[in-house]
Parts: structure tokens; C-alpha cells; sequence
């Protein structure tokens, strides 16, 4: 955690369990972030960016790198974005978009708030936005290593009888069963010059998950909240994260005199030690993180 009373700030994260190795990729990120900032002053178009670095990155459970559905061939997306000038955007179980990001900004301009699925893919297109890029062998390894423990005793999902999934299957191909658990998300927060917050988050999905699940990156509140006290971004597993709408829970402790790193503690004691979880925001003097698990993150300040 860090203190300034003026200027601008970002925090990056890759998603809450990610290997700390994954930091350069958040660096990046920042660094393209803070980039935009200068350029711009717009702390939503610094976030946007940020996010857009990481759904480029492979590695990261989003855009290009977003885990596979249970059957080996879908790919559903989330996204969002919300800022203190108005801007709020979301779309949900997108599948053809190689940027959810950009799509989630462009909604923002629309007279909705989320788009889903076919109408969101539409729109993507009308924009001209580009298609998503061939699922990639990395891709597929992944959901080969997934694909080799839902049959098993361990939990695939944290707290979930991995049974649920066969009685639950709404899959068109037969049901072939995995290991757990990829419910990454990537996300930025900003502060900008001129004291405006903005947040940005994007993720590919959870695996396991039934087709159509929809995490907590797409509902306000949950994994994201930004006000004129900061912004706040979550990551973990999402049927977690939506039943304590953690973002803006954490939010509500800010409003209470909280310092931040101090209100994002307490808003992770309430998720399962268990459950890896991740928290990140900024006010107008502070820029922090906080998870219970390692988690690759970024902190620029200037």
C-alpha cells in the first residue's frame, strides 16, 4: 500500500491465484496505463488500456488467453467498466470478441447498461470490433488439465459437490469431466489527475462452470464499484464475490472512514480462506491491494 495526496494512481492485478511470475505481464499493463493517463488525463481510457494488455496476454484468464467451457469448445467472456463521469458498461457471456473490454466501453454509450450473449456479439459487430482469435494450444492444454479431476472427490469449484455439474449439464455434447479451477479476472483501478476513479475488469469465465454462467466481473457491486471516494476491483471465485457484493461492500467502508487497506482486509475476512480472493482499489490519497492467496499486481504512482 502507498499514500499521496495528489496525482494519479493505478493498481493492476492478474487474477487472484495467478503465479507471481505473472507480474511483468501486470507491469505492462500499468506502464500502459499510466502511458494513456499522461496522454489523455482520462482514468477510464488508462483502465480500459490496462485491461487491454492483459486480455492480449496469453497467460491471463481473459480475452485471448479465457479458459475453455466445459465442452472443449466455448469460450464466454465478461467485462466491465464504470468511472465517476457516468460511464457505466457491461456484457456477459460474449463468446466471438477478442476484446470484451472494449465492447463492455461501448455499451456504456448505448441506452443499456449489460448486453449478453447473441444482441452483445451483434452489436461487437456493427462496432467492427474483432472477432476473437482461434482457440490457441495453450488453451487447450489447460482444459486438458481440467478436464482430469471432476470425476473425483476434490472440488473442482470451492464448496460445490462436483456432482452438481452432471445433474446441472446444459451442454450439447456429452458431459466429460475435469479439475478445477480457473475463475481469474484481470481488473484496473484508476485515479486520475483530475480526481476522477475509474475501474476496468474483464475475465474468461470459471471453469468448471454450466454454459451461460455469468461471474460477478459483469454485476455492479460485485466485482466492481467506483464513487467519489475511489474505485474498487475483486477477483476470486464469483458465486462468492455476488453473494457479499464485495466491491461495493468494501466501498461502504470507505464511506465509513476506513483507510483503504485496512477496509480491503475486511471486506476479504468475509470470503472463505479457502476461496482465493483478491481485492484491489484506490482512493484520493491511497493505491492498494490485498488478497489471501499470491496475486500478480501492479502499483504505479506519480
Amino acid at each position: 500500500m502507498s499514500d499521496k495526496e495528489h496525482g494519479f494512481a493505478i493498481v493492476v492485478h492478474g487474477g487472484a491465484g495467478e503465479p507471481l511470475d505473472y507480474t511483468d505481464g501486470c507491469d505492462k499493463a500499468a506502464k500502459r496505463a499510466r502511458d494513456i493517463l499522461l496522454e489523455t488525463g482520462d482514468a477510464l481510457d488508462a483502465a480500459i488500456a490496462a485491461v487491454m494488455v492483459l486480455e492480449e496476454d496469453e497467460r491471463f484468464n481473459a480475452g485471448t488467453g479465457s479458459v475453455l467451457c466445459l465442452d472443449g469448445a466455448t469460450i464466454e467472456m465478461d467485462a466491465s467498466i464504470m468511472d465517476t463521469r457516468g460511464r457505466l458498461g457491461a456484457v456477459a457471456a460474449v463468446r466471438d470478441v477478442r476484446n470484451p473490454i472494449l465492447l463492455a466501453r461501448a455499451i456504456a454509450d448505448t441506452p443499456h447498461v449489460v448486453l449478453a450473449g447473441e444482441g452483445a456479439e451483434r452489436l461487437a459487430r456493427s462496432l467492427g470490433l474483432e472477432r476473437a482469435k482461434p482457440i490457441s494450444a495453450a488453451q487447450r492444454k489447460k482444459h486438458e488439465e481440467l478436464l482430469k479431476e471432476l470425476a473425483g472427490s476434490v472440488p473442482a469449484m470451492p464448496g460445490i459437490d462436483n456432482r452438481m455439474f452432471e445433474r446441472f449439464w446444459n451442454y450439447k455434447t456429452p458431459l466429460q469431466l475435469p479439475k478445477g479451477a480457473a475463475h481469474d479476472t484481470v481488473g484496473a483501478v484508476v485515479r486520475g489527475p483530475d480526481g476522477h476513479f475509474a475501474v476496468a475488469g474483464s475475465t474468461g469465465g470459471s471453469a468448471p462452470s454450466l454454459l451461460g454462467r455469468v461471474g460477478d466481473t459483469a454485476i455492479m457491486g460485485s466485482g466492481f464499484y467506483a464513487g467519489s471516494l475511489g474505485a474498487i476491483a475483486a477477483t476470486g471465485v464469483g458465486e462468492h464475490i455476488v453473494r457479499h457484493m464485495l466491491a461495493r461492500t468494501v466501498y461502504g467502508y470507505l464511506e465509513q472512514g476506513m483507510p483503504l487497506q485496512q477496509a480491503l482486509q475486511r471486506g476479504l475476512d468475509l470470503i472463505d480462506k479457502d476461496v482465493d480472493t483478491g481485492l484491489i482499489g484506490v482512493t484520493k490519497t491511497e493505491a492498494a491491494s490485498c488478497s489471501n492467496t499470491h496475486m500478480p499486481t501492479s502499483i504505479v504512482e506519480q
